[in-house]
């Protein structure tokens, strides 16, 4: 699809992915050769760094100032967006957490409390980014990371609630956010304004029937669409490849997170438990916003389609967290208790040394 979009556009895009691709394949290769389990050793120095990279982004002169928001670095031969980074080191973190206190977690300060500064110092500097999109998904995946680790409704509910309340009113404050949901909310009356990018994806959608025009056919490519290589290539996909294609795309996601469930279903302790109950649903619900957007069923909200869209650094943190998914089902097996880790660790580390 990048190939069909760069006929008309700029084929930076292509051949920036294929080197991007190229990259995050080798890394999932080397997360799926490594055991997961190392992750453990430098949770909070990657969450350290994942914190430290959100704020220097907020910086003038050292965060790139686009489209309204503070988001990416400028690398001069790309663009990186630490976002991308800190959904993965949080949930590593939150992992972590959830494993050395699953004894302690169902109390309000071990269940909330610590879990909550952890989460607010990933979550408020994308915020003020601002990004809302992932500070909702990010926000999503932690809630149900912390019910899996056995967090306590009583003590979950409140905080949830206060949280969608306050995001609500940040929206209801924000004139550009607004925009968005009324256009959502009446897509004719403002499809040659703020609705434009919607209305467009529905039309290419629509003029692709069950076939599609063919790949390189499509015309909403042709200027009618903004950022239809990122957030809103799956309107692409449907215009030229029709709906069997889009249908095929849906099946793919819903199969890996099938796949995923049962891989932190069957992982070896609460660690990878978590970590790929975590991944998995991060992929699952960016997918599932993404195309939810595109379709009209859901208001703008500015994530790209896993795995699909242009972005270099969401694809390379995507291909990581899909390695270390491969190396918790590869290490894999029945639970093991605290005393058999530690002697499997030293025997790993006896035959390093």
């Amino acid at each position: 699809m990048l190939y069909s979009i760069s006929m008309v556009d700029n084929a930076r895009y292509l051949h920036l992915q294929g080197i991007w691709a190229a990259l995050g394949i080798a890394v999932c290769v080397t997360a799926a050769l490594l055991d997961y389990r190392w992750l453990k050793k430098f949770t909070w120095v990657i969450f350290g760094m994942a914190v430290v990279a959100l704020l220097l982004v907020l910086i003038p002169g050292i965060g790139e100032w686009r489209n309204g928001a503070r988001r990416w670095f400028d690398l001069k031969f790309a663009h990186f967006q630490p976002s991308e980074a800190a959904k993965l080191a949080l949930i590593i973190v939150l992992a972590y957490y959830g494993e050395k206190y699953q004894k302690d977690i169902r109390t309000f300060y071990r269940g909330m409390v610590i879990p909550g500064v952890i989460i607010g110092a990933i979550l408020v500097p994308i915020f003020c980014e601002p990004d809302r999109g992932t500070t909702i998904l990010l926000a999503a995946v932690s809630g149900l990371m912390l019910l899996l680790a056995g967090v306590r409704w009583i003590y979950f509910v409140p905080p949830a609630v206060g949280g969608i309340v306050f995001m609500a009113y940040a929206l209801m404050s924000d004139p550009l956010r607004m925009k968005r949901i009324s256009s959502w909310l009446n897509p004719e009356e403002t499809k040659q304004g703020t609705g434009w990018q919607g209305w467009q994806a529905m039309i290419a959608l629509g003029s692709g029937g069950t076939s599609g025009l063919g790949l390189g056919n499509g015309r909403q490519k042709l200027g009618f669409i903004p950022e239809k290589h990122t957030d809103f290539i799956f309107s692409i996909i449907g215009e030229e490849m029709g709906l069997f294609a889009t249908l095929g795309v849906v099946a793919g996601f819903v199969i890996f997170i099938l796949c995923g469930i049962y891989i932190a279903w069957h992982a070896r302790d609460v660690f990878g438990l978590l970590l790929g109950s975590g991944i998995t649903f991060l992929v699952g619900l960016q997918a599932f916003i993404n195309i939810g957007v595109v379709t009209g069923a859901l208001p703008n909200k500015g994530l790209p389609l896993p795995f699909i869209s242009y972005g270099g650094s969401s694809l390379l943190l995507m291909l990581l967290a899909v390695g270390i998914l491969i190396s918790i089902a590869r290490f894999g097996g029945p639970p093991v208790t605290e005393e058999e880790e530690l002697e499997e660790t030293d025997l790993r580390g006896a035959q390093f040394a």
